[in-house]
């Protein structure tokens, strides 16, 4: 399946039921949960992403995905995507496991689980293209945000720091996508605005 033209000024994707149970779904996985940067409840998150797909032009699937992109690496790895398959089915399912870093717990090692996303990332579907553009652009705007308010400070908070997080931005984007995606522009120039912070 092809990606929705990013160029088109109408998405008429449907949103049914299915997405009113994946949000609540999603909300109770996630609702002790909290942002690594501005402490701010994880469902916003998770509200963010799923708005920048659907503006991309994402269907119904991928908005649920996008609800439930961080349940597997979060909530319960193979566990919670199992779930995910029985309730949602097999394309939102893969979606998510196409952006999930780990299913296991203790995690791998931080260079490790990136190295193995980007490798993964490289033969992804233009769905899990599309969801991880949208994850990683809204994390670098919040990224940038918390920066302007604190500084570089706000490195200490990523287990890559500045230079580590910075280099998996880049690698991201140098993958190149399925298709022209206006999300992938988006993350380029956030990223540049805070290679450029000092």
């Amino acid at each position: 399946m092809m990606m929705t033209n990013t160029n088109s000024t109408t998405n008429l994707t449907e949103i049914t039921s299915r997405f009113d149970e994946a949000l609540v779904y999603a909300t109770q996985l996630h609702r002790h949960q909290r942002r690594k940067v501005g402490g701010t409840p994880y469902i916003a998150h998770l509200l963010s992403v799923t708005a920048l797909v659907l503006e991309d032009g994402g269907d119904e699937d991928e908005a649920i995905a996008a609800l439930l992109h961080d349940a597997v690496e979060d909530q319960g790895g193979a566990e919670t995507l199992a779930e995910i398959r029985e309730r949602f089915g097999e394309t939102v399912a893969e979606i998510v496991d196409g952006c999930s870093e780990s299913e296991v717990k203790p995690k791998p090692p931080w260079k490790e689980r990136k190295e193995n996303f980007l490798e993964n990332l490289r033969h992804a579907s233009p769905q899990v293209y599309r969801v991880t553009m949208a994850d990683k652009l809204h994390n670098a705007r919040c990224m940038l945000q918390e920066y302007q308010n604190s500084g570089e400070q706000i490195w200490n908070q990523f287990r890559g720091g500045k230079e580590g997080t910075l280099w998996f931005f880049n690698a991201i984007l140098a993958i190149s996508p399925p298709v022209s995606t206006q999300l992938r522009d988006q993350l380029e120039q956030v990223v540049q605005c805070l290679t450029e912070s000092n």
